[in-house]
């Protein structure tokens, strides 16, 4: 009886793997799922073991899950192809007869306007369709998302965006990988969690003006919050090199983040991993320093 987890060769996914051993999983019983799995090698020298998934090639998939009973199911990276690729990996559990699958989703996915939202809305529906036994796992927002931030402000003392006064619960990918682990760890064992849907977040809301203040904290240098307005985003990100596709994409979602789509505090989280979740400061100089 397995554990295995998708994505490995990324950041979250290999912060699953980690944070199952930690716990005491066995390495035989963990399964790295990886497009390349040259990038995870390392974890197979240390007993884990490594197969190929990748979610565009479905013929690897069934394979892959043989003898699985719980998977980790890490959402793709691949904005606009993730209900799809996704879909192949549910349909792959359900020939492989995976007991469980632990999917991480996006907060409040079946009813959020987030611009996120709606490849995960659809997974979140393939999984109910697919009689697996599942439990959802909601990520908030990871503080490594503003580390570009900070780097940018060593040299400009200043943080531009078009977040308003919105707040992000942010917590590190190592709380949220913790909390992955948790629930399949307790999945494997007595079958917790089935069914359960938690909405993950940090315990601390905070304001771009508390961004600019930390990253001067950590900087060691004056750094302020610059609100921008959308057009003057949209216009700056023009400039800076993105197509239009991707920045409308980043705009959008800063104006997500001022109506406070990612501010909830559940508490969900800390109660999973057992401790207060990585406080701001923390979690960017850990980003900042890897």
């Amino acid at each position: 009886m397995t554990i295995a987890v998708t994505g490995t060769s990324g950041h979250l996914g290999r912060l699953v793997v980690e944070s199952l051993l930690a716990r005491g999983a066995a390495p035989a019983d963990v399964v790295a799922l990886a497009r390349s799995t040259d990038k995870v090698a390392d974890l197979a020298q240390r007993g884990v073991v490594v197969r190929e998934a990748d979610y565009d090639r479905p013929e690897t998939l069934v394979p892959a899950l043989e003898g699985v009973d719980v998977l980790v199911l890490v959402s793709g990276s691949a904005v606009g192809q993730r209900a799809r690729q996704h879909g192949a990996v549910i349909d792959a559990a359900k020939g492989a007869g995976v007991g469980r699958v632990v999917y991480t989703s996006a907060p409040h996915a079946d009813t959020s306007p987030l611009v996120l939202a709606p490849e995960h809305k659809a997974t979140e529906e393939l999984l109910a369709a697919s009689g697996l036994s599942t439990t959802v796992l909601r990520n908030g927002w990871y503080t490594e998302n503003y580390v570009d931030d900070v780097q940018r402000a060593r040299e400009t003392g200043e943080i531009a965006h078009s977040t308003g006064d919105g707040r992000v619960a942010s917590a590190s990918r190592a709380d949220y990988a913790e909390a992955a682990a948790v629930v399949a760890l307790d999945a494997h064992r007595d079958g917790g969690h089935d069914g359960a849907v938690y909405e993950l977040s940090g315990d601390v809301a905070w304001d771009f003006d508390d961004l600019a203040a930390t990253a001067g904290e950590i900087l060691g240098r004056p750094v302020t919050y610059r609100r921008l307005t959308d057009q003057e985003h949209r216009e700056a990100l023009l400039a800076a090199g993105l197509d239009e596709g991707t920045a409308g994409f980043v705009v959008a979602l800063d104006g997500n983040t001022r109506d406070d789509l990612l501010a909830e505090t559940s508490g969900e989280l800390a109660r999973l991993i057992g401790r207060p979740t990585t406080p701001l400061a923390e979690g960017l100089r850990a980003a900042l320093a890897a």
